[in-house]
């Protein structure tokens, strides 16, 4: 079967956030199984296509596919490939915009591809969650870092309460810049602590899928974090990490210093598995040739046909409530 060809869009290509890394990871996969491409939309970069350059081409004589990411982009980059096939890869959800059920979704967690079954059900929708790269993986080396913590995106709670009261007591390392080998920094840690909680509360938006408390386990680091939202497609607490933020500040206090004295060397390669190349690599392609004949089959069958949700089970339950609340007043 000859895959189609994918541009892969992006705002610009030199964004620090982890949907944009992820999204260049996912295309250098895709990269390996059909010819794929990185175009830009806001901005003109140096040998790199532009979209709007693309769009010159008749809709109809265009056999590209576009595949779209950036969350406060998508309805406008919907309304500009109205008539272009178009992939939507989902990262965070929240934004609050639709999908037409023409437009295949590819979801990089169980909880966003649970989001979009609610929120399109007619759609077609895969799982295809994002590459922990080979670098990171446990070297066996001694570690000088007993606490590691990371302050873009963490809570006020883990910053202004937690690091304070664990500084006096161990070598606790906190990162307030960007790091360009993460793999070497999180090899010389025990314990990784991550609370994205708050954050992605106050945004209304959700945590897309959580790259760095796994990639924290890739390399032996024990793990505590909040459990919100992605985080709990891979994080077991008790059983591979830790819960963070419970009880009280003083209980938190005791786990981690505990966990940092009692710290042994372990791998995940189990667990790790599916988040690696070769596996994304193997399902990504069977997900194209069935995204690929869903294309071809809207040629025979151009329209949905399949109505929405009704809301009348909704003015039912309504009726029989405001019913019970009469029937109260009455006596």
């Amino acid at each position: 079967m000859t895959l189609p060809h994918l541009y892969f869009l992006f705002p610009r290509l030199n964004i620090n956030s982890g949907g944009n890394i992820a999204q260049l990871k996912f295309l250098a996969i895709a990269q390996e199984i059909t010819t794929a491409t990185a175009v830009t939309y806001r901005q003109r970069e140096k040998d790199t296509l532009f979209l709007d350059d693309l769009l010159k081409k008749n809709p109809a004589e265009d056999t590209g596919v576009y595949v779209i990411h950036w969350g406060p982009d998508i309805q406008r980059l919907l309304t500009k490939l109205k008539n272009r096939r178009v992939i939507y890869v989902a990262h965070s959800s929240g934004y609050r915009f639709t999908l037409p059920p023409k437009v295949p979704i590819i979801a990089v967690s169980k909880h966003t591809q649970a989001y979009w079954g609610r929120h399109a059900p007619n759609s077609l929708i895969f799982y295809l969650p994002n590459e922990i790269s080979p670098e990171y993986q446990n070297r066996h080396q001694p570690r000088t870092i007993d606490i590691l913590v990371m302050k873009r995106k963490s809570s006020k709670y883990l910053l202004e309460k937690l690091v304070p009261a664990l500084k006096p007591h161990c070598n606790l390392v906190l990162v307030d810049f960007w790091v360009e080998d993460l793999a070497h920094l999180f090899n010389q840690t025990k314990v990784y602590l991550y609370d994205s909680s708050e954050y992605w509360w106050q945004t209304g938006l959700t945590e897309g899928f959580g790259l760095p408390p796994l990639e924290a386990m890739a390399c032996g680091c024990t793990v505590f974090s909040s459990i919100n939202d992605a985080l709990s497609d891979y994080l077991d607490p008790g059983f591979n990490c830790h819960k963070l933020r419970v009880y009280s500040l003083e209980y938190d206090v005791y786990r981690i210093l505990n966990a940092v004295k009692n710290w042994q060397d372990c791998d995940n390669d189990e667990l790790l598995q599916k988040y690696r190349k070769q596996a994304i690599s193997e399902r990504f392609k069977k997900i194209l040739e069935q995204i690929d004949f869903f294309f071809s089959y809207q040629k025979i069958v151009e329209d949905s046909n399949i109505p929405g949700f009704s809301r009348a089970l909704v003015g039912g339950m309504i009726g029989k409530i405001k019913k019970k609340i009469g029937d109260l007043v009455k006596r």
